[in-house]
């Protein structure tokens, strides 16, 4: 004898098409963030081989909010 359930055995359980979007847009945004952090982090340092510290130190800064934006964004993907 069978039994009822409303939900599926997809991949993604339940979750509509908006919801899997999100999510690889998600991983999607991380990664692209991650490659600027390293165009970022080679132009910190020409820009303190240059003389111009305060601009690395100011870069430096767009790293650290950049690696916690992307924190930001995969704590959300918890919660899809």
């Amino acid at each position: 004898m069978g039994h009822v359930h409303n939900h599926s055995h997809e991949e993604g359980g339940g979750m509509n098409k908006d919801e899997k979007t999100l999510r690889v847009l998600l991983v999607h945004w991380v990664k692209h963030n991650d490659n600027h952090v390293e165009d970022f982090k080679q132009w910190s340092e020409k820009a303190r081989k240059m003389g111009k510290g305060e601009a690395a130190d100011y870069i430096d800064k767009a790293i650290e909010y950049m690696q916690k934006t992307n924190e930001m964004l995969m704590e959300s993907k918890k919660y899809i």
